[in-house]
């Protein structure tokens, strides 16, 4: 058997006690008894809500291998028919077990940051890199304190490339997370106002995101959006990180992997870059300006981990968008279609207007109009009515119609875009939802982007439940 880690292996990396009669491995890392897979090891680590303790017997049904829970715990779990290793504290566990992938793997590491387009930027690493080699990436967002050990945990020996996203919403909180993860490259695709409520301003913001530099390797790189305004600082940052090799990806004429010309089309773009000292054209998959940005980091993290550039650009043309992040359908509205764009995962002043300009530059047919179906941005403090009454500026006088809002912040919107629009503001997600029903025609255009807290997912479901998948004849 193939195990991903044997038990004696799992034992010396956590410095944990044996309980119970041991089985020679294990196929994964679990602590999620949802999704756990037969064969997994069960981590029982306490969260700020819930106690994996208190999932042991599900775990066991699941199919688990062994558990790993905590001494003071065990009296309570002794009574169970399945083999343990007892630790002093699980995740403190989890994050030596993540500490002992990273030391035996040979993959060439990259981590991502950023306060938008980083999970995007994983995603389309993980699918490019998948062309050159094994590749393990980090699942959805799993980029915090947990997150970012139980994808180091589940890191295979024998991998080529690790791809991992690192999060943050305060300071201190990537340092710790980076020093496990120990990059080739490290990332950074944008500085923006996400998480403003928690620091004072962006430049505040760029310097928790430098923190990422503070665990690249020795002859490692820092690869930083050259367009972005703290790319000096972010620089500077990395610099006196001790990065030996600081790079940028842009339009800049510093940019190291620099942007010639793009053309934006409804369902893709296609771009020509300056990779090293040649000229690279590319096809992206996935339609948007910001995803041209997204591509030449990709482009440019693949160079320096050693990848195959012209398989790289190649796969960029079977790039898929991401469930909530930009992905489209095609749905069937009475004896024609409608285009509903999936956004509705991650919201920022910078990711809105990426969403936005995608609206526009979507194409609608016959009488269609763009529709955007807008919620509330979190975690913006003091600055968040502001914030979103500075939307307008990117929705008049562009191809939007009607705008659908939701949410406390959104009436700030609401309360300054122009007469001449349609406008509507309600106060939740379920209401706009059967606005949206009354509204969308054949021919529209339809956007819908919130952060994730607001639950704008629901009315993704809701569309996706009334109206069918457009089929054309050939389909049919």
């Amino acid at each position: 058997m193939n195990w991903l880690w044997t038990t004696d292996a799992l034992i010396e990396a956590m410095n944990g006690r044996p309980f119970g009669q041991m089985p020679e491995g294990v196929q994964g890392i679990s602590i999620d008894t949802r999704t756990l897979q037969p064969g997994d090891a069960f981590f029982a680590i306490k969260g700020e809500t819930m106690d994996g303790h208190d999932f042991a017997t599900a775990a066991i049904k699941a199919g688990a291998h062994l558990l790993v829970v905590a001494e003071g715990k065990l009296p309570a779990l002794g009574r169970l028919r399945v083999p343990m290793i007892v630790v002093p504290d699980v995740l403190v566990a989890m994050e030596k077990l993540a500490e002992s992938a990273r030391a035996r793997t040979r993959a060439k590491v990259i981590a991502v940051t950023g306060s938008a387009g980083k999970t995007t930027t994983k995603e389309a690493l993980r699918h490019v890199l998948g062309m050159a080699g094994l590749v393990h990436a980090s699942d959805k967002s799993f980029n915090n304190h947990w997150g970012v050990p139980l994808m180091l945990a589940r890191l295979p020996q024998d991998t080529d490339y690790a791809v991992f996203e690192i999060g943050m919403n305060h300071p201190d909180e990537i340092r710790p997370l980076v020093k496990m993860v120990r990059p080739h490259v490290a990332i950074v695709t944008l500085v923006a106002a996400a998480h403003l409520g928690f620091f004072s301003d962006l430049d505040e913001i760029a310097a928790a995101k430098a923190e990422v530099f503070e665990g690249v390797e020795p002859d490692g790189a820092a690869l930083i959006n050259r367009d972005d305004p703290r790319a000096n600082l972010l620089g500077t940052r990395a610099r006196e990180a001790g990065v030996e090799h600081v790079l940028g990806f842009g339009e800049h004429q510093r940019s190291t992997y620099r942007l010639i010309n793009c053309v934006l089309n409804a369902d893709h773009s296609t771009m020509t870059a300056r990779i090293g000292r040649r000229e690279v054209v590319a096809r992206i998959g996935v339609p948007g300006r910001h995803m041209v940005q997204n591509a030449l980091a990709v482009l440019g993290a693949a160079d320096l981990v050693g990848a195959d550039i012209d398989q790289v650009a190649l796969a960029l043309g079977s790039l898929p968008a991401q469930q909530g992040r930009g992905r489209q359908h095609r749905l069937a509205h009475g004896d024609g279609s409608f285009t509903l764009i999936d956004e509705s995962y991650n919201a920022n002043p910078a990711s809105m207007k990426a969403g936005l300009d995608l609206l526009n530059a979507t194409p609608v047919e016959g009488e269609g109009r763009h529709i955007a179906v807008l919620g509330d941005m979190l975690e913006l403090g003091d600055h968040a009515d502001e914030l979103h009454a500075q939307l307008a500026e990117l929705i008049v006088d562009t191809g939007i119609s009607h705008v659908l809002l939701a949410g406390p912040h959104m009436k700030a919107l609401a309360e300054v875009l122009p007469s001449h629009l349609a406008v509507v503001h309600r106060d939740e997600a379920d209401d706009l939802a059967r606005l949206l029903m009354d509204t969308v025609q054949p021919g529209d255009v339809v956007m819908v982007k919130s952060s994730k807290g607001i639950g704008f997912s629901r009315i993704i479901e809701t569309v996706l439940e009334k109206y069918p998948a457009f089929l054309t004849e050939i389909e049919q």
